[in-house]
């Protein structure tokens, strides 16, 4: 457990929200699902009845060698030990109690994945990290959700479903694909956000590139920022 409490992990152990996961997921027998984080398989076995393929994988091998066990008579479950943001599996659908420590990497690697949606269970602050409209509350991670998904609040879940208890409150999301963006785009709008009190023409110096803009950051909509990601890519 303290291997898992590192990676900012902790187990659902609510079967009624399991249910709800799976349900908004909207699942067909046509669907190969990928679901990150395997844990304790709450989730697993609900999400291959639906589907046409599951994707498990986990980055603990002793989870992974449990579910291998528990679920070897289900035929259409694939289980993967190792780190699911570095794998390549083609999938249409997303499902994910996200490990808190790498809930913005996994944003980051959807926004370069082709799928179709996805259903999502992050820490609070950061579910309004990912709908934030003032500039304000704005992190690089808004401006690349909004970019490339329609997100929707499904309900916030209590810490007590969870062993062991986080500190804080959960919130289940859905995520429905719009946009993809590159990586370079993706590292450059993070780039932007670590300057921005400058204003853009200060911020451009930066790279050797020039404009008359001189608003700040905060100033800038989420398409202008991403427009000064590709200014500031080109050659």
């Amino acid at each position: 457990m303290i291997k898992r409490k590192r990676l900012g992990q902790h187990f659902l152990n609510s079967n009624s929200i399991a249910q709800t996961i799976v349900s908004e997921a909207k699942i067909s027998k046509k669907d190969t699902v990928f679901e990150l984080g395997t844990g304790q398989g709450i989730l697993t076995p609900l999400l291959c009845k639906k589907a046409q393929k599951v994707i498990s994988i986990d980055a603990d091998e002793n989870l992974i060698k449990n579910a291998k066990s528990e679920f070897s008579e289900i035929d259409n479950l694939i289980l993967k030990s190792g780190d699911g943001l570095k794998k390549r599996d083609v999938f249409s659908i997303f499902v994910s109690n996200l490990p808190y420590s790498r809930s913005k990497d996994a944003i980051e690697w959807l926004a370069q994945t082709t799928f179709s949606h996805g259903v999502i269970m992050v820490q609070k602050e950061f579910a309004e990290k990912l709908v934030a409209k003032s500039s304000k509350n704005r992190k690089a991670v808004s401006v690349i959700a909004e970019h490339c998904f329609d997100i929707s609040q499904i309900s916030k879940v209590n810490k007590n479903n969870f062993s062991p208890p986080p500190k804080v409150d959960s919130m289940i999301l859905k995520i429905k694909q719009k946009n993809t963006l590159p990586k370079d785009v993706i590292q450059t709008i993070n780039k932007i956000f670590s300057y921005r009190r400058k204003t853009v023409k200060n911020i451009l110096k930066q790279f050797n590139k020039e404009t008359v803009i001189d608003r700040r950051v905060d100033d800038l909509s989420g398409d202008e920022i991403i427009n000064l990601a590709n200014k500031i890519l080109e050659k």
